[in-house]
């Protein structure tokens, strides 16, 4: 396993924490990938994609998860 995919399985591990919650209001999250310089790609799914507060749900739940536990990452940003 490359340190990309340790990351990628590490960023996984960390959404188990907050993919409840998304799942609770019809919404989820899909991991797409990590540039280079450590920028973590989601898309948003579901009732998450459409969400008016999405960008509240990305910046305050899901980064603050992932960079809880995966501190490498520097941000978390959502893709179409």
């Amino acid at each position: 396993m490359d340190e990309k995919e340790k990351i990628l399985h590490n960023v996984e591990k960390a959404l188990e924490d907050i993919r409840p919650y998304l799942k609770q209001d019809g919404g989820d999250v899909q991991v797409i990938d990590v540039t280079e310089d450590f920028i973590l790609q989601v898309k948003l799914i579901g009732a998450c994609g459409t969400c008016e507060v999405n960008t509240q749900t990305l910046k305050n739940g899901i980064e603050a998860v992932v960079k809880q536990h995966v501190p490498i990452i520097k941000e978390v940003i959502a893709i179409d």
